[in-house]
Protein backbone atom coordinates (compact mmCIF):
# COMPACT_ATOMS: atom_id res chain seq x y z
CA UNK A 1 0.00 0.00 0.00
CA UNK A 2 0.97 3.63 -0.39
CA UNK A 3 1.08 5.26 3.05
CA UNK A 4 1.09 9.05 3.19
CA UNK A 5 1.29 11.51 6.05
CA UNK A 6 1.04 15.22 5.31
CA UNK A 7 1.13 18.27 7.55
CA UNK A 8 -1.02 21.26 6.59
CA UNK A 9 -0.41 24.61 8.30
CA UNK A 10 -3.65 26.55 7.89
CA UNK A 11 -4.07 30.32 7.96
CA UNK A 12 -5.15 31.41 11.48
CA UNK A 13 -8.51 32.75 10.30
CA UNK A 14 -9.34 29.39 8.66
CA UNK A 15 -7.95 26.97 11.26
CA UNK A 16 -11.22 26.28 13.07
CA UNK A 17 -13.09 25.85 9.77
CA UNK A 18 -10.53 23.58 8.07
CA UNK A 19 -12.61 20.39 8.48
CA UNK A 20 -15.48 22.08 6.62
CA UNK A 21 -13.15 23.63 4.04
CA UNK A 22 -11.64 20.22 3.22
CA UNK A 23 -14.90 18.27 3.62
CA UNK A 24 -15.78 17.77 -0.07
CA UNK A 25 -12.23 16.64 -0.87
CA UNK A 26 -12.21 14.32 2.14
CA UNK A 27 -15.59 12.76 1.28
CA UNK A 28 -14.72 12.25 -2.40
CA UNK A 29 -11.34 10.72 -1.58
CA UNK A 30 -12.82 8.33 0.98
CA UNK A 31 -15.27 7.15 -1.71
CA UNK A 32 -12.45 6.15 -4.09
CA UNK A 33 -12.32 2.34 -4.49
CA UNK A 34 -8.56 2.27 -3.79
CA UNK A 35 -8.61 4.49 -0.70
CA UNK A 36 -7.96 2.50 2.49
CA UNK A 37 -8.24 5.50 4.79
CA UNK A 38 -8.08 9.30 4.73
CA UNK A 39 -8.08 10.76 8.24
CA UNK A 40 -7.45 14.29 9.53
CA UNK A 41 -6.19 15.14 13.03
CA UNK A 42 -5.46 18.50 14.58
CA UNK A 43 -2.12 19.06 16.30
CA UNK A 44 -2.21 19.35 20.08
CA UNK A 45 0.77 21.72 19.97
CA UNK A 46 -0.25 24.00 17.10
CA UNK A 47 -3.98 24.55 16.49
CA UNK A 48 -3.18 25.79 12.97
CA UNK A 49 -1.64 22.46 11.97
CA UNK A 50 -3.64 19.53 10.65
CA UNK A 51 -2.12 16.13 9.96
CA UNK A 52 -3.55 13.96 7.20
CA UNK A 53 -2.93 10.21 7.36
CA UNK A 54 -3.97 8.46 4.19
CA UNK A 55 -3.40 5.14 2.47
CA UNK A 56 -4.15 3.75 -0.97
CA UNK A 57 -4.27 0.10 -1.99
CA UNK A 58 -1.43 0.31 -4.55
CA UNK A 59 0.30 2.52 -7.13
CA UNK A 60 -2.71 2.33 -9.43
CA UNK A 61 -5.04 3.60 -6.69
CA UNK A 62 -2.59 6.38 -5.80
CA UNK A 63 -2.39 7.45 -9.45
CA UNK A 64 -6.18 7.43 -9.76
CA UNK A 65 -6.37 9.68 -6.70
CA UNK A 66 -3.99 12.36 -8.00
CA UNK A 67 -5.64 12.25 -11.44
CA UNK A 68 -9.17 12.65 -10.07
CA UNK A 69 -11.29 15.75 -10.58
CA UNK A 70 -11.70 16.22 -6.81
CA UNK A 71 -7.90 16.23 -6.41
CA UNK A 72 -7.58 18.90 -9.11
CA UNK A 73 -10.33 20.90 -7.41
CA UNK A 74 -8.50 20.61 -4.07
CA UNK A 75 -5.35 21.91 -5.77
CA UNK A 76 -7.34 25.03 -6.69
CA UNK A 77 -9.50 25.50 -3.59
CA UNK A 78 -7.33 24.52 -0.60
CA UNK A 79 -4.08 26.53 -1.06
CA UNK A 80 -5.74 29.94 -0.43
CA UNK A 81 -6.47 28.68 3.12
CA UNK A 82 -2.89 27.51 3.78
CA UNK A 83 -0.11 29.47 5.46
CA UNK A 84 2.62 27.42 3.76
CA UNK A 85 3.16 24.51 1.39
CA UNK A 86 2.17 21.23 3.09
CA UNK A 87 4.95 18.79 4.05
CA UNK A 88 4.61 15.12 3.16
CA UNK A 89 6.02 11.65 3.76
CA UNK A 90 5.04 9.14 1.07
CA UNK A 91 6.18 5.51 1.25
CA UNK A 92 5.14 2.13 -0.09
CA UNK A 93 4.80 -0.53 2.59
CA UNK A 94 4.15 -4.27 2.20
CA UNK A 95 0.81 -4.44 4.04
CA UNK A 96 -2.85 -3.46 3.55
CA UNK A 97 -3.89 -2.40 7.05
CA UNK A 98 -2.57 -1.15 10.37
CA UNK A 99 -0.33 -3.51 12.36
CA UNK A 100 -0.80 -4.01 16.10
CA UNK A 101 1.54 -2.10 18.42
CA UNK A 102 2.71 -5.12 20.41
CA UNK A 103 4.68 -3.03 22.90
CA UNK A 104 1.37 -1.65 24.19
CA UNK A 105 -0.76 -4.76 23.84
CA UNK A 106 -4.05 -4.70 25.71
CA UNK A 107 -4.94 -8.05 27.33
CA UNK A 108 -7.92 -9.82 25.80
CA UNK A 109 -11.16 -9.67 27.75
CA UNK A 110 -10.45 -6.22 29.10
Amino acid sequence: MIFITAKFRVRPEDADRWPQIAAAFTEATRAEPGCLWFDWSRSLDDPREYVLVEAFRDDEAGAAHVQSEHFREAQRSLPPHLAETPRIVNVTVPQQDWSLLGEMAVPEGR
